[in-house]
């Protein structure tokens, strides 16, 4: 299940042991790393399985907030620090970067896990959903693609929130011209060219789209196979 999945980065093998079982007897699936550099790796290429990240600081090899700074910079997932270092200025500095809680060793393992539960809550309740490389804030109607804003002009935001209301759908370019603002007289053409500008700003590839996938004669389909 995807929003059990937690990714631990914890040097100390005695708590990394400690915290893993206790996160699976609560029903959570846990992947246990030591080495920053690894577990990095691992982010990079399964990122997509996890749904929260617990960092210790003090790693071997590089600094936690380094870790976190780069975990972010892949994708935008809550992280819990987990630290010995308990001063002021390291809970400020940890909440400044976008921490979404921070546990001063030691702490009850109980204590975490009611922490993950809300932090998961908080994210599952919120107005932004995640697709791919896209995050995607619904409340606002803005888009985020590696964490930069992406800028689209007026229609094309029409455009890309009719497809994200009717994913897996079929929109044709007439549903596009009624459900716009788009002109009665709007050529298909014109459609097309809108188009084409939101995969560019979005980096999808037409001949082998992540998400807006051509259906021949109609329209198109924003595709979300998640």
């Amino acid at each position: 299940m995807k929003d059990k999945n937690v990714l631990l980065i914890e040097d100390n093998l005695e708590l990394q042991n400690l915290i893993s079982n206790f996160l699976k007897a609560y029903g959570y699936s846990c992947d246990v790393f030591s080495q920053p550099l690894e577990a990095l790796e691992e982010f990079e290429t399964s990122h997509q399985k996890y749904s929260i990240v617990i960092l210790d600081l003090g790693l071997p090899g590089m600094d936690g907030f380094d870790l976190f700074k780069k975990l972010k910079e892949i994708k935008n997932i809550p992280i819990i620090i987990s630290t010995a270092r308990d001063d002021i200025g390291n809970k400020i500095h940890g909440f400044e970067l976008g921490a979404d809680d921070y546990l001063a060793k030691p702490y009850e393992p109980r204590e975490l896990v009611l922490r993950i539960d809300a932090t998961l809550k908080r994210y599952n309740n919120a107005d932004e959903i995640i697709i791919d490389e896209l995050i995607i804030d619904l409340d606002r109607k803005r888009v985020f693609l590696e964490n930069q804003e992406v800028e689209f002009t007026k229609i094309e935001s029409e455009i890309f929130f009719m497809f994200l209301e009717n994913i897996n759908k079929v929109v044709s370019r007439e549903d596009i011209i009624n459900q716009t603002s788009l002109k009665k007289d709007t050529k298909n053409r014109t459609i097309d060219m809108h188009v084409s500008n939101i995969r560019f700003k979005i980096n999808d590839d037409p001949k082998e789209p992540k998400y807006i996938k051509s259906i021949w004669g109609i329209g198109y389909k924003f595709i979300n196979d998640n």
